[in-house]
């Protein structure tokens, strides 16, 4: 749920960021006087000579400055707030601009050594280049969780007229639909939505806090945000409904959140028609959806969603 802006390789880099992929630092050292150089460049800069070899290297440094940024420089860097922005004096002599991770604010100090951390991109196949403390341990990384629909949830759907009233009124059942496909709920989407909606209340973005404070020993979901990933789950249904000019979201009967979604969790819906009556404005469908964390019995969202068909 990420759009943040990613580096995009040129002729002179493209060796820097191959490295990056092997998790391996590489910068440039001029065969003729030994000047090691960041950024990439075609010439020396101390004596102006092309002959610059590309040399793998340690990566660890020392801190030359950070800045935090409160403010993200970008609405997609929310997730990072406080940004901490630094200045890496590598061992070899040369500066890198980076980021520093797994670090508290009152750790961070000029002078500090650093160590390389190198940041996975997966799905745009970049690696990042990234700093923490030279005693740092970076935590395991997270298995990526992929949305997926289950092969044995695919059915043949029946197509309903909207106009066939009785047809329509057959759909309605105590029986739930099949499972959706699975989405992870992460930390930096309650963030993210938490930057857009306003909604930044501890317990949903300070997992500090909220590991020591909260009653679900974490830090949850808002229910709003839930709700609204709704429309990411899709639910097999074994009907379609057509026959209709235009179809409109009226609101719900009822919504509730009957348990919190835990950053992190995974999370799929199902379905049933609750209800059917015809309208002078047409066809009236009451849909009650359920959210459930995964292996979690009780919902965390109910929402009957009424549906008109005209």
């Amino acid at each position: 749920m990420s759009f943040k802006p990613l580096p995009v390789a040129t002729e002179t880099s493209q060796p820097f960021w191959d490295a990056l992929r092997d998790h391996q630092v590489s910068i440039q050292q001029c065969d003729e006087c030994q000047t090691w150089i960041f950024y990439p460049r075609q010439h020396c800069t101390h004596c102006l000579s092309d002959k610059l070899t590309w040399k793998p290297v340690s990566g660890n440094g020392t801190l030359y400055s950070f800045t935090l940024a409160r403010v993200p420089t970008d609405p997609a860097f929310a997730d990072e707030k406080p940004q901490k922005m630094a200045v890496v004096q590598l061992d070899e002599g040369p500066r890198i601009n980076s980021t520093l991770v797994y670090l508290d604010e009152d750790e961070i100090q000029v002078g500090m050594r650093l160590k390389p951390v190198f940041d996975d991109n997966e799905k745009e196949g970049v690696t990042l280049l990234r700093f923490t403390g030279e005693h740092c341990e970076p935590p395991a990384p997270e298995p990526v969780v992929k949305e997926t629909v289950e092969p044995a949830t695919a059915v043949e759907k029946v197509q309903v007229k909207c106009t066939d009233i009785d047809a329509m009124k057959a759909l309605v059942s105590e029986e739930f639909s099949a499972w959706s496909n699975q989405l992870e709920v992460t930390q930096a989407l309650i963030n993210q939505f938490a930057e857009l909606s306003g909604d930044d209340y501890w317990i949903h973005t300070d997992i500090e806090k909220a590991k020591k404070l909260s009653p679900f020993g974490g830090t949850i979901a808002q229910g709003a945000l839930v709700q609204v990933l709704m429309t990411k789950l899709h639910i097999p249904l074994a009907y379609e409904v057509v026959g209709f000019n235009n179809m409109v979201n009226y609101g719900s009967d009822k919504l509730r959140f009957p348990s919190p979604v835990p950053a992190g969790s995974k999370i799929h819906a199902r379905s049933r028609v609750k209800a059917v009556e015809a309208s002078s404005s047409g066809t009236q469908l009451t849909l009650e959806m359920h959210i459930h964390v995964v292996g979690q019995e009780r919902p965390a969202v109910i929402n009957e969603l009424v549906i008109k068909y005209m």
